[in-house]
C-alpha cells in the first residue's frame, strides 16, 4: 500500500495491477555478433522487413533488425498492446486491503473498479472496451503516419485466461513483460504473480521476428514462490520494462520497492556488462510504480521529469539536460509517459497540453492522442508499447 506519510501516488498500472491483486492486495500494482553502437553513429536500413516476412527459418539468417539504441532514437518497429483485462474476484483478499487500494483513486474510477471485480472488461463494459481499442488503433495510425512498422501481440487463449483463476489476467500493457537493450531481447520477471503470464501473447512475435534475427534472447530466472506479504515477495530477481530506460550504453533501472528489485538490476548488469553496458539503479519514492512514471527522455538533452519522485534527484548522466518539470497530479495521470517517435516528434495525451506546449518550445512537434481509457488503467503511451527497433 501507499505509505500514509506520502502524498497521492503515481499510479501507473494500479488498475492494471488490480487485474492481478494478490491475496494480500498489498501493492499497486548473450550476446549476438553485433555490438551496440554509440548513440547516433549508425545508419540503419530504410525499409524494415514486413511482419512475418523475410525472416527465414528458425535456423536461417533474417533481415529483421532488432536493436534499441535509446529511448528517443528514430522508432522503426514497435509493438502496440492489446486490450484484454479481467479483474480479480471480489473475494480475493480482504475487504480492508481492497478499500485501502481503492482509497487512493478518484471516486468515479473507484466505482468502475468495483463494477469490474471478477468480470472481463470487454463483457462488463462493451462500449468502454470499444473506446479503449479505438485509442490503441489511433496510436497505430500516428505511428504509421510517421513510417513506423506496427506489430501486435496475439490475444490470450482460453487456456491462458483460465490459468489466471480467481486473480484474473491482463494482456494490456506490453512494456513490462519484456524489453530490448541494444540487440538483446529480455523477458522480464514481474512481481505480481498474475502478470507473469503477460509475456505469453508476445511469444508469437519472438518466434517469428526474434529467433531468426541477429540478436540475443534471454530470460530472467524465475523468482522463488513467495506471497507478496512476506518480505514484499522476496528479492526476485524482478525486473519490469517500465523501470528500464535505455540511453546508449547506459541503462537506468528504477527501484521503488513495488516492481523491479536490486537483485533484478544486478542480474541485468551481469547480462549486459560483457556488451559494454552500465546499469544504474534509480531509487524512486515508494508511491511510484515504475521509472517511466517519473522520467521521460524526449530527445538528447531534454527530459520530462517528476523530480519529487526521485530520491536522489536526476541521475548524473542527465544532470545537464533541460528539464520540463511535472507536478504530482500530472505524474499521477502519467504525464511523463509520453513516447518519442524520434528526436523531433513526441506523442502525448491532450490532457497534457501544458507539457506538450513546453516540449514544442524546444523544437519538437507533438502528436496528441486521446488515451483516457488506457490511462484509467494506469498506463499511457510508453506502457502500451514495446520497441523492437530504435536507431
Amino acid at each position: 500500500m501507499l505509505d500514509p506519510n506520502l502524498n497521492s501516488p503515481t499510479r501507473r498500472g494500479f488498475v492494471t495491477m488490480l487485474a492481478g491483486l494478490t491475496a494480500t492486495l498489498r501493492l499497486l500494482p548473450e550476446a549476438a555478433a553485433q555490438t551496440a553502437p554509440k548513440t547516433g553513429t549508425n545508419s540503419p536500413p530504410t525499409n524494415p522487413a514486413p511482419a512475418g516476412k523475410g525472416n527465414g527459418s528458425a535456423s536461417g539468417a533474417s533481415q529483421r533488425r532488432i536493436f534499441v539504441e535509446s529511448e528517443f532514437a528514430p522508432l522503426r518497429t514497435v509493438v502496440v498492446a492489446q486490450c484484454q483485462m479481467r479483474l480479480p474476484d471480489a473475494d480475493v483478499g480482504s475487504q480492508e486491503h481492497l478499500n485501502d487500494e481503492l482509497s487512493i483513486m478518484p471516486e468515479e474510477q473507484r466505482q468502475i473498479i468495483l463494477q469490474l471485480l471478477g468480470r472481463e472488461h470487454a463483457m462488463a463494459m462493451p462500449e468502454r472496451q470499444q473506446q479503449w481499442e479505438a485509442e490503441r488503433e489511433a496510436l497505430q495510425v500516428v505511428f504509421e503516419k510517421h513510417g513506423v512498422e506496427v506489430l501486435r501481440p496475439r490475444l490470450l487463449t482460453q487456456w491462458e485466461k483460465e490459468a489466471g483463476g480467481k486473480q484474473g489476467y491482463s494482456n494490456s500493457f506490453v512494456r513490462d513483460p519484456w524489453f530490448v537493450i541494444g540487440n538483446v531481447v529480455v523477458e522480464g520477471s514481474l512481481r505480481f504473480p498474475h502478470r507473469r503470464l503477460e509475456v505469453l501473447p508476445s511469444r508469437d512475435i519472438f518466434q517469428k521476428e526474434v529467433y531468426p534475427a541477429a540478436c540475443s534472447y534471454v530470460a530472467v530466472p524465475q523468482p522463488e514462490i513467495m506471497p507478496l506479504d512476506v518480505d514484499n515477495g522476496g528479492p526476485g530477481p524482478f525486473i519490469e520494462g517500465g523501470d528500464v530506460l535505455v540511453y546508449g550504453r547506459h541503462v537506468f533501472v528504477g527501484n521503488s520497492g513495488r516492481a523491479s528489485t536490486e537483485f533484478g538490476a544486478q542480474w541485468l548488469q551481469k547480462v549486459m556488462a560483457p556488451h559494454g553496458y552500465t546499469v544504474e539503479v534509480v531509487r524512486l519514492k515508494p508511491n511510484i510504480l515504475h521509472l517511466d512514471c517519473a522520467i521521460g527522455l524526449v530527445r538528447e538533452g531534454l527530459v520530462v521529469v517528476y523530480l519529487e519522485g526521485l530520491l536522489d534527484g536526476l541521475p548524473r548522466a542527465l544532470k545537464g539536460w533541460d528539464q520540463i518539470p511535472v507536478s504530482q497530479e500530472e505524474a499521477m495521470s502519467l504525464g511523463t509517459n509520453g513516447l518519442p517517435i524520434n528526436s523531433t516528434v513526441y506523442v502525448t495525451d491532450p490532457s497534457f497540453r501544458r507539457i506538450g506546449d513546453a516540449v514544442e518550445k524546444y523544437g519538437v512537434a507533438v502528436e496528441y492522442v486521446h488515451f483516457d481509457i488506457s490511462r484509467s488503467f494506469g498506463g499511457a503511451f510508453r506502457c502500451s508499447t514495446q520497441t523492437l527497433w530504435r536507431e
